[in-house]
């Protein structure tokens, strides 16, 4: 349930696009707390916010922040419209929550893109690669763009890590590189809204005319050390809609020799379940060459039960090294940078690198 505090803003220390970072003191200290700006408005110092300190209190790591609620004191002004009407839109998400988000559908019958999403059947052959953690995003686009540096890349967030796309300073510093993001599902505050992660695709590939699309949960994650409890399972039925839709799907593989869990050391175990268990239709596996020996020997072994449904490409990967190194934001996963983990983000790399080679 949610632990509530009360506190005083005492210094805005940093904004990225569409959240501010905040100090704020409370009866138990100073607390590091994140606004969303379009949700609760702008605090500024000398602020009363109430702050939910549920996340902060357990220490989570990537979700460590007191979030705040509300300025009490300060309420924002209405959005533009009065509220009575569809014409701004009518998907609401994070639904039935107290901050749920009224936003304009991408398909909705007040959106411009409302003819061309109706008439949409087809994602017309875009290849569409998926992975299981945001962190992969930006290592995929690497390789996307290490071949081909003018294809047009989207990102569609579904909703099993964090909701709000303006969480993610990832994503804040891919704006300049990405054709948009599409927030699908519970997730809000994409450049366009959709409902479904079938909307989302046909809005990647008919709105944003996206060459490439890549599908993965927000940051965070929900996971419980069991087979099927892991939110990242869910690419899985990702892949089944690219299928669907008429696109290629390409499978990121999770590959760690940095991971000290063994369950996700060579290929995770929620990895082999999302494509072994929960897609239905063959999908593209990209294995990067150049792994260290001990760690291919594992990936190999591990994928070998996969062969049978799904199409296990070999990718070279030279050049790969020097594209994630020159990525425009910081590589992370799990708190491991790219020298720690280096296996996980090439084979990501390889996953972007391989779609790119699907393109006309």
């Amino acid at each position: 349930m949610v632990r509530w505090r009360s506190g005083t803003v005492q210094a805005v220390r940093r904004s990225w696009h569409g959240a501010v970072e905040l100090e704020v003191s409370t009866g138990d200290g100073p607390v590091r707390a994140l606004a969303y700006p379009d949700l609760v408005g702008s605090p500024e110092p000398g602020d009363r916010v109430l702050l939910n300190v549920g996340a902060l209190v357990m220490g989570l790591g990537t979700g460590g922040y007191a979030l705040v609620v509300a300025l009490p004191d300060r309420l924002p002004a209405d959005p533009a419209g009065n509220g009575g009407t569809r014409d701004d839109g009518h998907l609401v998400k994070a639904r039935y929550t107290p901050l749920q988000a009224i936003r304009l559908g991408v398909d909705e019958e007040a959106s411009p893109y409302r003819e061309a999403l109706a008439a949409a059947e087809s994602i017309d052959g875009m290849p569409v690669v998926t992975a299981d953690l945001h962190s992969a995003l930006p290592a995929i686009l690497a390789g996307v763009h290490a071949d081909r540096p003018n294809a047009r890349v989207a990102y569609l967030m579904t909703d099993g890590g964090a909701l709000p796309a303006w969480f993610s300073r990832t994503l804040d510093g891919l704006r300049g590189h990405l054709a948009g993001t599409v927030t699908t599902g519970q997730a809000f505050g994409g450049d366009l809204e959709a409902s479904t992660v079938h909307t989302g695709l046909l809005a990647a590939r008919h709105v944003l005319h996206a060459d490439v699309t890549i599908v993965a949960q927000g940051p965070g994650n929900l996971g419980t050390g069991t087979t099927w409890g892991f939110s990242g399972v869910a690419l899985g039925e990702a892949i089944n809609a690219v299928a669907v839709l008429g696109g290629r799907p390409v499978g990121s593989l999770r590959i760690s020799d940095g991971d000290g869990r063994e369950r996700h050391r060579g290929v995770s175990h929620h990895t082999l379940t999302a494509y072994g268990k929960v897609a239905l239709v063959p999908a593209d596996l990209p294995v990067p060459d150049g792994l260290e020996p001990g760690l291919a020997a594992l990936v190999d072994a591990a994928l070998a039960p996969l062969s049978g449904r799904h199409r296990l490409v070999r990718v070279a990967t030279g050049g790969l090294d020097a594209a994630l190194r020159a990525a425009p934001v910081p590589l992370s996963t799990m708190g491991r940078k790219l020298d720690q983990d280096h296996g996980y983000f090439l084979a990501a790399a390889a996953a972007g690198r391989h779609a790119a080679s699907l393109l006309a």
